[in-house]
């Protein structure tokens, strides 16, 4: 059921933005000076768990983290639970709150006593492993050497014995789900984890679950134009779920998946079986919404998505699919009915601010809400926003060009006056070396515009020079040294009338 006090704490984390990684970290390294340096510290270094694993959260991501892992306790129906609650116990130490860790170390241990008898001590492992190092940090080294021991103790009776390490593909899945957890900075990771796993057991179910979630994610965070990277995880996805028959959440993705590459009728039939199974329902109205809008059913979009907000009212990730949806009505009915039109874009810029108040880092939203603005011609608001989203740190290259891309566009919609600085964004993004869909739209943005200057007779020095830069970046070399010669030949035309 939903918690309404959880719910509270996550409104006021968001709006206070505390929690970023840098200041936990750094909180972390004083707990770590203040506990005197002991010969424990180097043992704790070669346990195989969260605090040894490199994980990359963004910075101001660790609230965002911490509902999400909350959100997945409550709603989503897995077996696989023994993870979560050892990364929540890390998220809390990252948080200081040391006590609060311990709770959720206690509450995999008995995930784990409910498991497979005869893996419980090797699934134990990661979760020794965190009390080890949350004892440490705590400064109860006693504690903290009990954890070791015990993990010495499962060690010494692996086939290839290490006093702190056991090499095993549960381990490998363990980290695997924890990198995953952690975002798209650590996809790969993930993959290689998952892959390393499968190669001791090929048909384990929650392996392949693990790998064909995390190649579902590269699918979009890698893709690029013109590549067959987005059906990557179509097959992987096929085979977790024949492996996993009763998991809706899998069969959701591939609906997705398979809507994506064509196959909509299959598709729609993997949708509605998972609608039907009754488990992890909130994430499946999420991936029903999607998929609907996608065919152009903004009102089956909206019911899924209103839905899945009645359990989880405070996700970012719906509000925002929300915003989508109400834009998506608006852009449907633009030329019919000019009320309902405003109507909508209000609907969609309330979604987009809740968004942001959720989650202050959710750079797209940004754009979004900036493009809703630019609909009620509110353009100093839209490009705060579109400002905003690019002063966000660590974005994906990707993410980056798109949002330049976006900023681009609407400074060319504002008129000629405005088009250098339109020339300005495009030339940032493009300033990113990423290949990526963005690229690809912002060399397109930029040769159209350019090309048109040159009609013009506006400014053709420059915008000779910028066609021969866009040759020149897709590897069209003889036309690039064209346009750059027609280019010098015009600059030395107009000096000649000076």
């Amino acid at each position: 059921m939903w918690n309404p006090q959880r719910t509270r704490a996550r409104s006021q984390r968001a709006q206070s933005g505390s929690g970023n990684l840098q200041t936990s970290a750094s909180f972390s390294a004083t707990m770590s000076e203040c506990a005197e340096e002991h010969p424990l510290k180097d043992r704790l270094q070669k346990l195989r768990c969260h605090f040894t694993w490199g994980l990359l959260i963004e910075d101001t991501g660790l609230p965002d983290l911490e509902d999400r892992i909350l959100e997945e306790i409550q709603f989503l129906d897995t077996e696989h639970k023994v993870g979560i609650y050892n990364l929540l116990a890390y998220v809390k130490h990252l948080q200081g709150k040391h006590e609060d860790a311990l709770e959720n170390l206690k509450e995999a241990e008995e995930v784990v006593q409910g498991d497979q008898a005869d893996h419980s001590d090797v699934r134990s492992l990661v979760t020794w492993g965190n009390y080890a190092w949350v004892y440490y940090h705590m400064g109860r080294l006693a504690d903290a050497q009990t954890y070791l021991d015990k993990v010495e103790n499962t060690c010494q009776k692996s086939a290839d014995p290490s006093r702190y390490r056991m090499e095993c593909p549960e381990m490998d899945c363990e980290e695997g789900w924890a990198l995953l957890k952690c975002g798209r900075k650590n996809y790969e990771r993930a993959k290689a984890c998952f892959e390393k796993a499968l190669e001791a057991d090929p048909e384990n179910p929650e392996f392949n679950t693990g790998y064909a979630i995390t190649v579902y994610r590269l699918d979009y965070s890698s893709r690029t134009p013109n590549d067959n990277r987005k059906v990557c995880s179509l097959q992987p996805l096929r085979k977790a779920v024949r492996l996993n028959p009763q998991d809706a959440y899998l069969k959701a993705l591939l609906a997705l998946k398979l809507q994506d590459v064509g196959q909509e009728a299959e598709g729609r039939e993997c949708l509605e079986e998972a609608l039907a199974q009754q488990s992890s329902q909130t994430y499946v109205f999420r991936y029903a919404a999607k998929f609907f809008r996608r065919q152009g059913h903004i009102y089956k979009d909206l019911k899924y998505l209103k839905m899945a907000l009645e359990a989880t009212p405070t996700s970012a990730f719906l509000h925002h699919q929300l915003g989508l949806c109400y834009r998506a009505q608006m852009r449907k009915v633009r030329r019919q009915d000019r009320e309902n039109v405003d109507r909508l874009i209000q609907l969609a810029i309330g979604e987009f601010q809740e968004t942001l108040k959720l989650k202050p880092t959710f750079e797209l939203a940004h754009v979004n809400l900036a493009e809703m603005y630019v609909e009620k011609e509110q353009y100093r608001e839209a490009e705060e926003h579109f400002q905003e989203a690019l002063r966000i740190e660590d974005i994906d290259d990707h993410i980056q060009q798109e949002i330049h891309y976006r900023f681009g566009q609407f400074y060319e919609l504002r008129g000629r006056s405005e088009e250098d600085k339109a020339i300005t964004q495009y030339l940032k993004g493009l300033k990113i070396e990423k290949v990526s869909h963005a690229r690809e739209k912002l060399l397109k943005a930029l040769e159209i515009l350019s090309k048109r200057r040159v009609n013009q007779n506006v400014r053709d020095v420059e915008s000779t020079a910028l066609l021969g830069l866009i040759h020149k970046l897709r590897g069209e070399v003889s036309e690039a040294l064209l346009c750059y010669e027609k280019a010098l030949r015009l600059a030395a035309d107009l000096n000649s009338m000076f």
